[in-house]
């Protein structure tokens, strides 16, 4: 039997590439995506990116669009909304679970996730604020001892980068509050409090949702008055 490569697929990093490129806005909601501009600017030949882009396209980052190909699929409220919720019940429990069981994890590997994030605050880097924040929540859920947690939400983490940046863009203040919650679930969860852990890991991610859903709505809401007044 072959053994498997424990590096990154090339795919996959075609995958994290376009990704980071729709997060950073250089690629924006409803762009074309044409796979000979996107191989030539990667250094990659076509097929690798037509194979990420078919596995953006099941995962819901691209879609198709009649006549364009595919496109960058804006983000959806109703759709994030649904994301959120699935995540809260989810990461609720990780942190509730955490504290019970994995308060060493978190005390060992937690602050340093936190510094990271606050140091890429500093920096100004958008990008590996995302990163250490989804760091931050996957050691939530390693740290609850449910593997099947983790395995249920790694699914979602490419779409998730894309909502942390809206959370993330909305400026330096808010994006200090994010990570002094972290701060706060971190220090529930070191101390064997498993109520509080829940319970602020539920708060985090509601503020989060709202935050995100009202700015999209408020976006869809605009677009569909500016194409009413068009008809009219």
């Amino acid at each position: 039997m072959r053994a498997l490569a424990t590096q990154p697929s090339l795919v996959q990093r075609v995958c994290d590439a376009i990704v980071s490129e729709i997060v950073a806005g250089r690629l924006p909601a409803g762009m074309r995506l044409i796979q000979d501009d996107l191989a030539r600017a990667l250094g990659v030949s076509r097929q690798p990116v037509q194979q990420a882009l078919l596995l953006l396209r099941n995962q819901g980052i691209v879609r198709e669009a009649s006549g364009r190909g595919l496109i960058v699929a804006p983000l959806v409220a109703a759709e994030v909304r649904d994301l959120y919720q699935l995540r809260g019940a989810m990461e609720a429990l990780a942190a509730k679970l955490a504290a019970s069981k994995g308060a060493k994890t978190l005390k060992t590997q937690g602050p340093a996730l936190i510094a990271r994030g606050r140091a890429a605050l500093q920096r100004g880097s958008l990008e590996d604020q995302i990163v250490a924040d989804i760091d931050f929540h996957s050691l939530l859920a390693q740290a609850s001892g449910n593997a099947l947690l983790k395995e249920s939400m790694a699914p979602h983490w490419p779409k998730f980068r894309r909502i942390m940046a809206e959370v993330l863009r909305e400026g330096e203040q808010g994006s200090r509050r994010v990570w002094d919650e972290h701060e706060a679930i971190l220090a529930a969860v070191a101390s064997g409090d498993a109520s509080r852990s829940e319970q602020l890991c539920r708060e985090h991610l509601t503020k989060a949702s709202d935050l995100v859903v009202d700015r999209i709505a408020a976006r869809e809401l605009q677009s569909a008055q500016k194409k009413e007044q068009a008809f009219a």
